[in-house]
């Protein structure tokens, strides 16, 4: 199994970002009449990232500790692994890390949450800095890349939660 290519696994669990990495927290409410259980397995089951043609090629259907997912990012191999996971009351996600062969290093994570009025909220957490050569070149607009990535999980999410079967309950 290959090893990760940072060494603060874990950190977005927490909520400590590590320093030498560009930042991002991006929350949105996924508005109403989306449940938490449409939301979780819309995210869960790799439909967000279909959503965004990125081709998931996941070791398992759904996202779970130690399950390797490969992304296309137009002819770009994007791997990663499944670091951590939360199910629970309210609250459902998870992170995952780069592995060799991501052009960034870091790590994502996809949280949502249910407030006390029912609403879903859902929150982008990550640290990246550039891993390769051609990231390197455009590490200046990697903050920005960053910012419009989280926007369209956003939108993916939102838009495969209200075709869930389970949006309704």
């Amino acid at each position: 199994m290959q090893e990760f290519t940072y060494p603060e696994v874990g950190a977005t669990r927490e909520g400590r970002l590590p320093d030498g990495y560009h930042h991002i927290r991006h929350r949105a409410c996924l508005g109403p009449g989306i449940t938490l259980r449409a939301a979780a397995d819309a995210l869960f089951d790799w439909r967000v990232h279909r959503r965004l043609l990125l081709h998931p090629m996941a070791t398992a259907p759904r996202a779970a500790p130690g399950v390797t997912v490969i992304c296309l990012l137009g002819p770009v191999r994007v791997p990663c692994r499944v670091v951590w996971t939360v199910e629970e009351e309210g609250r459902a996600g998870f992170g995952y890390g780069t592995l060799p062969g991501h052009p960034e290093i870091g790590e994502e994570s996809f949280v949502l949450e249910r407030d006390e009025d029912g609403l879903v909220w859902f929150t982008v957490t990550a640290f990246a800095r550039p891993g390769a050569w051609y990231t390197r070149l455009g590490a200046p607009a990697l903050p920005l890349l960053m910012g419009i990535f989280t926007r369209l999980y956003t939108m993916a999410l939102r838009w495969e939660s209200r075709r869930s079967p389970g949006v309704h309950e």
